[in-house]
């Protein structure tokens, strides 16, 4: 999905056709919701037949209009303004619900959807961008929802009966004024379509502000540092200057929408007016006919008005439905098989056979013809120069990528063939970049196993070592990390996250340079927990420092080429080839070996 202000519009027929199946499981309610549209309608339609009543009666047979006729006209006007109350209030009340229910089903299938997509939809995807659009972008499709088929079945039911009472009363005077709706329905459809693309221009520089936004606040530490809070208000300084060109651009149109139908709506009713009076003067209208006539022209522009009113919100309905259908269109690149079976209890055998991968058609392969074996409870770590792929070779286990050739298979299934939440919920990882929710120590912990009591998350952190420190904290497990955790030390942050592991425990573990960016007291106490976390499981680790892999059973030297080297680290030592030399080339006086991602 492209980020750019791409304006191209979708049919709104197409949009239509996408978003009427949410209407399937509230149509009692909405059947109800335009039975109420109808009587409040004909309500309406009531009040010029009571006046011309009336005005007949006391021009031509002033007998008949008795105090008594007068009060039934007025008793039963009264009761059909009772109906139109009720009915109002179903349709303010249950109609907007019905909006607003519609409007959570969209967002919540929107979210499902999200959780769907692979890696590389948010490798190139703002989360700013998807932020607008599972928020504001759908704030508008609660009111679409209830106005749009409510507003225009009135309109039509208002329309349809006005013509057919105003053609029975007088066929050229109609005629004339209908003359003038295909030009102004022209306008309309001419300005609703600018206003649209105006509104979508709009939607997407809200996201790519929230993106910005976003981006300066979580990198608050680091802009600071760097003494750069000018150079990030001058980015958002242009971002918000551009906004405010679009909303100009936004309200240009709305201005030329309503000025031409404004326009017309005063020529239609200085025609009503002219020509009526000409031809009350030359009797082909009765006064009491022309009075009753105007009413209904009145009730005829209230209605077009409303609808013309209405086009704004309706154009801003279908801008949050197309970008709504945008990320719902998404392909999901990682889906489970129909009838995939769940793998549980797994052994931890892990094998690679003629493995290869590349990120698009178009790319070159970062992976190629892969074959490894990985025993149960064997600890394996993988080290090589930058850009070898040491990170995707591990994230096919998982299947957060598909392989593009040969196959990965887990205790002799193909990774592809069984449901991805059982496969993940037997592979945990320890990443470099410790992402802790917002919440309390205790739920960053509980995530690795929902549900999980207190006893068996303390029994985790003990484990991890980490109960230490957090019984320190001011509010112990139920202290708050803040965003990403910002409230703890780096160790701190990593010894949670392996505490959260232990409680899922895992047949098969994934440490991906787990204390690359911690302090040398950090990394020996997160060393120890992470030892004690791979004990009888299969492991598989990305190092970064050398020294921390010197005691794994194997050890695969990957490169572009493949797995060139594999053995223990005397042995690959002594063999004095491409692993010998990382280890010389980045041995520090401390005795800390590092090497490139």
């Amino acid at each position: 999905m492209s980020e750019e202000n791409t304006v191209n519009t979708k049919r709104i027929s197409y949009l239509l056709k996408r978003f009427v199946p949410y209407f399937g499981r509230y149509k009692w309610t909405l059947a109800l919701d335009l039975f109420c549209a109808t009587l409040t309608t004909l309500c309406d339609l009531a009040l010029p037949l009571i006046v011309r009543f009336l005005t007949n009666a006391a021009m031509y047979d002033l007998r008949a209009l008795t105090v008594a006729a007068v009060l039934r006209a007025g008793g039963f006007y009264v009761v059909l303004r009772l109906v139109d109350v009720c009915a109002n209030y179903y349709m303010s009340n249950i109609g907007h619900v019905m909006g607003a229910r519609i409007e959570t089903d969209m967002r919540r299938d929107l979210f499902n959807h999200l959780q769907d997509l692979s890696y590389s939809f948010y490798s190139n995807t703002k989360i700013g961008q998807l932020m607008a659009r599972i928020t504001s972008d759908l704030f508008d499709v609660t009111e679409f929802a209830h106005h749009c088929p409510e507003e225009f079945f009135v309109a039509l039911i208002k329309i349809s009966l006005s013509f057919v009472i105003l053609v029975h009363t007088d066929l050229w005077l109609t005629l004339i004024i209908f003359a003038m709706l295909p030009l102004m329905l022209f306008c309309s459809l001419y300005f609703g379509g600018k206003m649209r693309t105006a509104f979508k221009k709009s939607r997407n520089q809200i996201g790519e502000l929230n993106a910005s936004v976003e981006d300066s606040l979580l990198g608050a530490r680091v802009l600071k540092s760097f003494a750069n809070e000018g150079i990030e208000e001058e980015k958002f300084e242009k971002g918000n200057a551009g906004f405010l060109e679009i909303k100009q651009e936004v309200y240009r149109y709305m201005a030329g929408f309503q000025s031409t139908t404004r326009f017309f709506d005063g020529m239609m009713y200085i025609a009503v007016i002219i020509a009526g009076a000409l031809f009350m003067i030359y009797g082909r209208i009765k006064a009491p006919d022309y009075i009753a006539y105007i009413l209904y022209v009145s009730m005829l522009l209230t209605a077009l008005r409303r609808i013309v009113e209405f086009m704004e919100q309706f154009q801003r309905g279908m801008t949050g439905i197309e970008r709504f259908i945008e990320v719902m269109d998404e392909p999901v690149e990682i889906a489970d098989k129909e009838g995939a079976p769940d793998l549980s209890g797994a052994k931890g055998d892990i094998r690679f056979e003629n493995a290869g991968f590349r990120y698009s058609d178009d790319a070159e392969n970062v992976l190629r013809d892969i074959s490894l074996h990985i025993r149960p409870g064997e600890n394996v770590a993988l080290v090589g120069p930058s850009g070898a792929g040491k990170t995707t070779l591990c994230n096919l286990i998982p299947r957060f990528y598909d392989v593009t050739e040969g196959r990965v298979l887990v205790d002799g299934m193909d990774v592809r063939d069984v449901t991805g939440r059982s496969l993940r919920s037997q592979i945990g990882m320890v990443q470099q970049d410790v992402y802790l929710f917002s919440g309390s120590v205790y739920d960053n912990i509980e995530y690795g196993r929902p549900g999980a009591s207190e006893q068996e998350v303390v029994v985790a952190a003990r484990m991890a070592g980490a109960h230490g420190f957090i019984s320190e904290l001011a509010e112990g497990y139920h202290t708050y990390v803040g965003e990403r955790g910002v409230k703890l030390s780096g160790g701190q942050k990593q010894r949670i996250s392996i505490a959260r592991v232990f409680l899922k425990n895992p047949p098969i573990l994934i440490l991906d340079e787990a204390t690359s960016a911690l302090d040398s007291e950090s990394e020996r106490l997160v060393q120890e927990s992470l030892a004690a976390l791979a004990k009888n499981r299969t492991t598989l680790t990305i190092a970064h420092r050398l020294s921390t892999i010197r005691n794994a059973g194997r050890i695969l030297v990957l490169t572009e080429c493949g797995i060139e080297e594999e053995g223990g680290h005397e042995s690959l030592l002594a063999k004095g080839g491409l692993y010998a030399k990382l280890y010389s080339l980045y041995s520090d006086p401390a005795g800390g070996v590092s090497v490139g991602d």
